[in-house]
């Protein structure tokens, strides 16, 4: 089909998430880039949103997936057959994850992540009041809608309610805000750095009066590494950076490898409350796909394999050093290779994305957040392809500069 074609039929056929989508079509992708039927080559700046750590076509994921596929795709997948991949890929990643993570339940996708820790907190302690932060986004289902933290979620919520009722939001690294956390509070959720606040990392002690917090009141200390997880912030997760360990942890995003897959992880003492009253009080039919296991565990393999966690600190630092003396550049700030690059103005970061558009870059900004630009590139990304794209960036900021003093 030709090009032209397709994107009239992708308006006509696709369901739209807003009333501009980008129209670029993609024929290929490989390592940091993408294609597009036409040959232009793009620089993927946002990885599937840090989904495909281990870069587009990653030869032992493509491999794994093919494997698998021709073995088996599906067979009922929740708790009742044992399925290698499943098995392979649980233990694998409780070796990777603090002490105290030893049971691993698969779903789909970050968002059901968050509603089954969600249930299992409430299912554990007793209680109905969840805690959130404000700024912060869990996913589009509507327990997970409900955490979106008011009231900068409104915009969002406002047309889905009713959500969850007993729900609250404070602010991410406000200490006195802890004490809103109570005896009636089942669970705490949180994202180690607040993603698409604009990436927000936590101040100095934070994290660690959150934990201590949670310990007195008996609440549930929840982690969403969805976009954290799997070494963006240069450990394999965020917890494990900042020396603090929640009771459950939400995986999804580069979890699956680039295949959808999600879980959460807690320790048997809590995962096992699942088992029984009710009896299948949480299930799923493709939770845990055997392919998507196969896919998940190769792209961790790899990153063990090759160490790539080990160079994400040094190659983030070098696109902020590349990129933070440019006069358009407020501020930059990051953790590990997921940067936000602030201008400090909403006009300029909208005609930044059409330039890095037509220069072949791609990027964007944050739901909570339109005054900075995204760069969480594949942790592949060479020292070269850095400064490459990093030219391309300021070239960028210097058109625009002129074009908006």
């Amino acid at each position: 089909m030709k090009p032209d074609i397709l994107r009239k039929q992708f308006l006509a056929r696709v369901a739209q998430t807003s009333p501009s989508p980008m129209l670029v079509g993609v024929e290929r992708a490989e390592g940091v880039f993408f294609y597009t039927p036409e040959g232009k080559r793009y620089y993927d700046l946002v990885a599937g949103v840090s989904v495909s750590n281990v870069g587009h076509a990653n030869p032992a994921v493509v491999r794994a997936v093919q494997e698998q596929a021709a073995r088996y795709m599906h067979v009922m997948v929740y708790g009742e057959l044992v399925e290698a991949p499943q098995v392979r890929y649980a233990a694998k990643i409780v070796e990777q994850l603090p002490a105290g993570f030893e049971s691993v339940y698969f779903v789909n996708s970050g968002a059901e992540a968050v509603e089954g820790a969600l249930k299992l907190a409430k299912r554990v302690t007793g209680r109905t009041e969840l805690v959130s932060m404000r700024r912060a986004y869990h996913g589009s289902t509507h327990g997970a809608m409900s955490m979106m933290g008011a009231p900068e979620g409104e915009e969002w919520k406002s047309a889905f309610r009713p959500l969850l009722p007993d729900t609250q939001a404070i602010e991410f690294n406000d200490f006195a805000a802890l004490e809103r956390i109570t005896h009636r509070t089942a669970a705490v959720l949180a994202e180690p750095v607040q993603g698409e606040a604009g990436v927000r990392p936590p101040a100095a002690g934070y994290l660690e009066a959150l934990r201590r917090r949670c310990d007195e009141v008996g609440a549930l200390l929840v982690f969403d590494e969805i976009q954290t997880g799997l070494g963006r912030t240069g450990a394999m997760f965020a917890m494990q950076r900042y020396g603090v360990t929640a009771d459950i942890v939400c995986l999804a995003k580069a979890f699956g490898g680039g295949m959808p897959l999600g879980a959460f992880a807690a320790s048997h003492a809590l995962m096992d409350t699942l088992r029984s009253n009710p009896t299948l009080g949480h299930i799923t039919t493709f939770g845990g796909h055997p392919v998507c296991c196969a896919a998940g565990l190769a792209a961790l393999d790899y990153l063990l394999e090759h160490r790539v966690v080990e160079t994400v600190e040094r190659k983030g630092a070098l696109y902020e050093a590349l990129l933070h003396d440019h006069p358009a550049v407020r501020e930059i700030r990051r953790a590990g290779l997921l940067l936000a690059v602030e201008l400090g103005r909403s006009d300029r970061l909208y005609r930044i994305m059409e330039r890095f558009k037509e220069l072949g870059i791609l990027s964007d900004w944050f739901l909570f957040c339109d005054t900075a630009f995204r760069i969480s590139p594949p942790l592949v990304i060479t020292e070269e392809e850095i400064r490459d794209s990093a030219a391309l960036i300021r070239r960028a900021l210097d058109e625009v500069q002129q074009e908006l003093p």
